[in-house]
């Protein structure tokens, strides 16, 4: 029970990687707020808050944008209301355009950059505004975990926008771990792999699996649950010593 009474948000929480992080901490006692613009599940099944509950754990659901202002504070000042502190935000939340430089249009590129780096810009900065002023616990005034990418740091093939958005998060983490730092702010990234969600579109091209699959040393490709293990691990008192780093969970891709 590393997050017993602890309380989180989860941008995207509604689906897919972001559905089983929030699921994983509440599991471990978090009270965990799922940050949507729907409680929809992509891949199917029952809300996430549904199943959180029927599990025996703790959470809400706070319909919302991550590129609002005024949502994000909404959102965060709720929690503090609640809960008297927001001791973990993950930025989770992401979208794709799965378009080349040459097929992606202005629109396209703004609407992504506005999610993937613009969304966790605002995350972290409503987080940091309210975390600054929490008393320390276990060495932290708050963690925040940015879901960052392998994209960030090598090409995503055909889809400029998105491996753009995912490097700014990347760097964002690093400068907000530095700058934060010395305030026990503590700010960490997971950077996934090729992560098989279950979702339909793209992602599911089998030329993209294949390729995946010849790239990933294990023999596997990975799970929602196992970016919510690495994602728990950061985000818990366990990681007190551990700032500014963007930890791979892409099966050794990088490493091949």
């Amino acid at each position: 029970m590393r997050f017993e009474n602890k309380a989180v948000i989860v941008t995207g929480g509604s689906s897919g990687i972001g559905r089983a992080i929030c699921q994983t901490l509440a599991a471990e006692g978090a009270v965990v707020t799922v940050f949507d613009q729907t409680e929809e599940v992509r891949e199917g099944g029952r809300p996430t808050v549904a199943e959180i509950s029927a599990a025996g754990g703790k959470a809400d659901f706070v319909q919302g944008d991550v590129t609002s202002w005024n949502d994000l504070d909404r959102v965060v000042a709720g929690v503090v209301a609640r809960h008297g502190r927001l001791d973990v935000m993950i930025n989770n939340a992401a979208i794709s355009a799965g378009k080349p430089l040459l097929e992606t249009s202005e629109t396209e590129w703004d609407q992504v950059l506005a999610v993937n780096a613009k969304g966790v810009f605002l995350g972290c900065k409503r987080a940091v505004e309210q975390m600054i002023n929490q008393q320390v616990r276990a060495e932290a005034r708050g963690r925040i975990v940015n879901i960052s990418s392998q994209h960030g740091m090598v090409s995503s093939p055909g889809d400029i926008a998105y491996g753009t958005g995912k490097a700014a998060v990347v760097y964002m983490t690093r400068q907000i771990a530095a700058d934060y730092g010395p305030q026990q702010i503590i700010c960490n990234a997971v950077a996934p792999g090729k992560i098989i969600t279950g979702k339909s579109g793209r992602a599911n091209d089998p030329e993209l699996i294949d390729y995946s699959k010849r790239r990933t040393p294990l023999p596997r490709l990975g799970r929602p649950d196992d970016v919510a293990s690495a994602v728990a691990f950061l985000a818990s008192d366990e990681a007190r010593y551990i700032t500014g780093e963007n930890l791979m969970v892409d099966g050794g891709w990088m490493a091949a």
